[in-house]
């Protein structure tokens, strides 16, 4: 390893400990809080390794509106990299650093090569599946947020019991069962209703109300 590299790259990324050809090429680079290390639709200049600080990853919606996707510490993974660096594909969203940042960046092609080490392959591939566990809970609590509140109103005004399906109330909605189920066995947890076949029984109707007005 020369001088360039800091010992603390090998301790939260262990597996680049098997590509002793690499390491060199591996200097770090600080950036002040609030620049902006890449950004949607260009293409990706290599697989970041944090070192210190944190870099949080976003999108923007038309109406200027930015959606937080996750935070980037030392020794995680940014999964819209390795996605762009995997498929070929531009960025997907836009990283920013939120405080005074190191890193280093393995390039592209070193990116690749590295992936026919197994050890680095599954390192990256485990990384991978964990941020992109975390990104489907973001993604379920979106949709949670926006539903339970749609839903809830689609409970009310039928009386205490309405006769209908998870499947019913999922077409009503315009989403899947799946999602109505979680959502409607929620609501018997919190007491607020109680489920039967193709029935549904209100058990406390100012609750789902708060539940409806997003309270």
């Amino acid at each position: 390893m020369t001088d360039t590299v800091p010992p603390e790259l090998l301790a939260l990324y262990p597996a680049l400990g098997a590509l002793p050809a690499l390491l060199p090429t591996l200097a770090p680079v600080s950036v002040p809080a609030g620049t902006q290390l890449f950004r949607e639709a260009d293409a990706c200049q290599g697989f970041p390794l944090v070192l210190r600080g944190e870099v949080k990853v976003s999108r923007s919606a038309a109406n200027g509106r930015e959606l937080e996707l996750y935070r980037v510490a030392p020794g995680e993974m940014c999964l819209v990299s390795s996605a762009s660096l995997f498929a070929g594909q531009p960025l997907s969203a836009r990283g920013v650093a939120t405080s005074d940042t190191t890193l280093c960046l393995l390039a592209p092609p070193q990116f690749q090569a590295a992936l026919a080490e197994a050890g680095f392959r599954h390192y990256v591939l485990g990384l991978f599946a964990a941020r992109m566990a975390d990104l489907t809970g973001l993604i379920e609590a979106i949709a949670f947020q926006k539903l339970d509140s749609r839903l809830a109103a689609a409970l009310l005004g039928h009386g205490t019991t309405l006769k209908t399906t998870h499947q019913a109330l999922a077409d009503e909605l315009g989403t899947v069962r799946e999602i109505v189920s979680r959502l409607l066995h929620r609501f018997e947890r919190d007491g607020l209703v109680e489920l039967s076949r193709e029935s549904i029984t209100i058990r406390d109707s100012a609750g789902l109300r708060a539940v409806a007005s997003g309270g």
